[in-house]
């Protein structure tokens, strides 16, 4: 049994519990593992992010420009489908972006390599994420399974379609559902459970409700003979 909280298709997501876990065997770079697990960004738009990006008084992320690699060059050109977005940034990751973005400059990397340039996919990959994933059984788990796992905790939390599909920068909701349609199938098993609440409240409210003080009863109202 793999150590995935759950698949979708070929997408693999973990829950909170997993992330946190992930996030502290990833040290020192547990707060990007979180930020990748609860925003949804690219590794390219991650990797790209400069400090004058964040906004955490609105908690937001502006996603404006992404690295490539081409050839083993690291070029910065446009997120995927060249639009830029407002990601929102959950409150419990305020306080340590706030202190991993202290003394630098606004055209700084938020995230760094050890060496202080741009972090690279591969390199963080064979020294830090695959041998923490290991190492919790979470074997064949890559980065990029952290934007499956926004969209799920995303939807975990009452996301609807749109607001996902605005988070991940994917081209249209029809697409988002073509990638994470498993997600909502739950949605719409809790669909059929909040109309049976409410016609099940509907008709005890029906039959309990006592009638109002101001309904006059009429054959109390007519006089006796008639």
């Amino acid at each position: 049994m793999c150590g995935y909280l759950g698949c979708c298709g070929r997408n693999r997501f973990l829950d909170h519990a997993q992330v946190s876990a992930l996030a502290d065997a990833c040290e020192p770079y547990g707060l990007l593992v979180r930020f990748l697990a609860c925003t949804g960004l690219r590794w390219g738009e991650m990797s790209a992010l400069r400090v004058s990006r964040l906004n955490l008084v609105r908690r937001r992320v502006t996603v404006a420009v992404a690295f490539s690699e081409v050839r083993g060059q690291l070029i910065e050109g446009t997120p995927k489908n060249h639009q830029r977005r407002s990601v929102p940034i959950p409150r419990f990751l305020v306080d340590a972006l706030t202190a991993q973005v202290a003394g630098k400059s606004k055209d700084a990397l938020l995230f760094t390599a050890p060496n202080g340039g741009p972090l690279r996919n591969t390199n963080f990959r064979f020294r830090t994420f695959t041998p923490a994933a290991e190492s919790l059984g979470l074997t064949g788990l890559t980065p990029h399974y952290l934007r499956h796992t926004a969209a799920f905790l995303a939807v975990a939390a009452g996301a609807n379609v749109k607001a996902v599909q605005r988070m991940l920068g994917h081209a249209s909701a029809a697409m988002m559902l073509d990638v994470y349609a498993d997600l909502f199938e739950e949605d719409l098993d809790q669909v059929a459970d909040r109309l049976d609440r409410a016609a099940t409240g509907h008709a005890d409210y029906l039959r309990t409700e006592a009638a109002p003080s101001n309904v006059v009863d009429l054959f109390k109202r007519r006089s006796p003979g008639h």
